[in-house]
């Protein structure tokens, strides 16, 4: 195998990523060495350029490239849940401690079972804007 391990163990988040990165910073996010990169930069197929010192610089879209893995969307906040469904509350029905709160999204509607004490706070109720915001640790896909 050539590199120095599984690349996705070395991915790099692309949209913290610097402009230009150095050798050895662009073989840890591929999960190659710095020689196979030399190598890749001597047959054209990593594009570097050089710095005034004279050392090669990969860009990040080069490391975009070369990796295969799509560029995540960012959260836009400072939370970690990529997620995120603008709308407007439809319903909310209130039950004990809990509460179903019901979000139109678009075409799509979105359930979430919240505390009373949460829809509350957030002032919720039918016709207010709210965005369901979804971390989820299991998603299911189907299709037709």
């Amino acid at each position: 195998m050539e590199g120095n391990g599984n690349p996705a163990r070395h991915a790099v988040a692309l949209g913290a990523m610097a402009q230009d990165l150095s050798l050895g910073e662009a073989a840890t996010a591929l999960g190659v060495s710095v020689d196979t990169l030399r190598r890749w930069d001597r047959t054209g197929r990593l594009k570097t350029r050089r710095d005034p010192r004279n050392r090669r610089l990969v860009p990040a879209s080069e490391i975009q490239r070369l990796s295969g893995r799509p560029e995540r969307h960012r959260t836009g906040t400072p939370r970690s849940a990529r997620n995120r469904f603008p709308g407007t509350v439809r319903s909310v029905d209130a039950d004990g401690v809990m509460a179903l709160v019901e979000v139109e999204a678009g075409p799509f509607l979105v359930t979430a079972a919240i505390t009373r004490d949460s829809v509350e706070e957030l002032g919720l109720a039918p016709g207010v804007a709210a965005t369901a915001v979804v971390k989820a640790t299991s998603v299911m896909i189907e299709r037709d």
